[in-house]
């Protein structure tokens, strides 16, 4: 069972709860296309009910082929020369004697002459880029490199921009995982700065975990949480305590079938009183190109959704919400979305 991270303790019901209810906004639409030489664009744009538009481009490249480079540099050829690819420089590869690989080197070459030739070399390096431009006219540029510096390690660089007010944002993260073992560290360089951790261990679908923030210029721990759970198959189950263990959210997935999911989760603040909220979701897949959802409060707002892939690459979602207990008054939503992909 892989273990996940802590944010993702209660991810089943989550997302049974969370996903795919289209209400949110009155109009959603989003184009994903992917080129051959492994980069990904996605255009998204959003109406919101008070008829505010928003939107984002974002372009993603994966260096994919430089996880399976056994087929162009034999592994046999690649020992013998480790060490010249220690000494790499500009010129290594003719050094080398080895022929220089066919697939497309635009972001290699974005990073600098030098880097593109360490990263021809370097058989388990993998790097995403991930470019996104929104409406707010915010930049951001995140760089993963996973598996490299060790197996299981994951670390992600996020430059931010905005151009209006010159403001920038530094951030770094990084994530271990193990068979047994999940940890995140997330640090905030320029504002604080800040750093968050969080930690979870798992045995035979046992969880257990942990989080804690803090901040290095007050010298203060600025927020925990903890949480166990129990995953199986066919079911899950979590509580988690968060806000420095003041809000408690006890939660549980259940597939109950091919066919049907259901799940709950039910919420305690115990700084705001003793009332527990509490919601229940179902989803129901109609045929294999189409599934409803249903949820419902304690408050007796309820939503409900349909999800439908129209053809190969075009997905409708419908979605709305109602307040049963003010059904006379304008506070019903009504949303749908289009996906396309290529």
């Amino acid at each position: 069972m892989s273990i996940p991270a802590f944010a993702d303790i209660s991810k089943s019901a989550n997302d049974l709860l969370n996903k795919d209810f289209y209400h949110l906004s009155a109009g959603t639409i989003e184009v994903k296309s992917n080129t051959p030489n492994n980069v990904a664009f996605k255009v998204t744009g959003k109406s919101s009910h008070e008829k505010a538009t928003s939107g984002a481009i974002e372009g993603k490249y994966t260096d994919k082929s430089l996880g399976n480079t056994t087929t162009i540099f034999p592994t046999q050829t690649i020992k013998s020369h480790t060490k010249k690819r220690r000494r790499a420089s500009s010129l290594t590869a003719s050094l080398c004697g080895i022929k220089a690989p066919s697939w497309p080197l635009d972001f290699s070459i974005f990073l600098s002459q030098q880097g593109s030739q360490l990263l021809m070399l370097y058989r388990r390096a993998g790097l995403t880029l991930t470019q996104t431009w929104n409406t707010a006219n915010a930049l951001d540029t995140k760089v993963e490199l996973a598996d490299t510096l060790a197996k299981g390690l994951k670390a992600e660089s996020i430059f931010s921009f905005l151009p209006a007010t010159q403001k920038k944002g530094v951030k770094l993260n990084l994530t271990f995982k193990q068979s047994a073992f999940h940890g995140r560290a997330f640090f905030d360089l320029l504002n604080g700065p800040t750093a968050n951790v969080d930690a979870v261990i798992g045995h035979e679908g046992f969880l257990a975990g942990a989080s804690a923030g803090y901040d290095v210029q007050k010298a203060a721990v600025t927020g925990y949480s903890a949480a166990v759970g129990y995953i199986a198959p066919q079911y899950s189950a979590a509580v988690t305590a968060t806000d420095n263990l003041s809000v408690f959210a006890a939660s549980y997935y259940h597939k109950v079938n091919s066919q049907v999911e259901a799940g709950a989760k039910a919420t305690w603040n115990s700084k705001s009183g003793s009332a527990v909220g509490l919601e229940v979701a179902s989803k129901y897949r109609l045929d294999p190109v189409s599934f409803a959802k249903a949820k419902i409060n304690d408050r007796g707002v309820a939503a409900v959704s349909y999800n439908v892939l129209l053809r190969p690459g075009v997905t409708l979602g419908l979605g709305a919400s109602f307040d049963t207990q003010k059904l006379e008054q304008a506070t019903h939503k009504v949303g749908a979305s289009f996906t396309f992909e290529s």
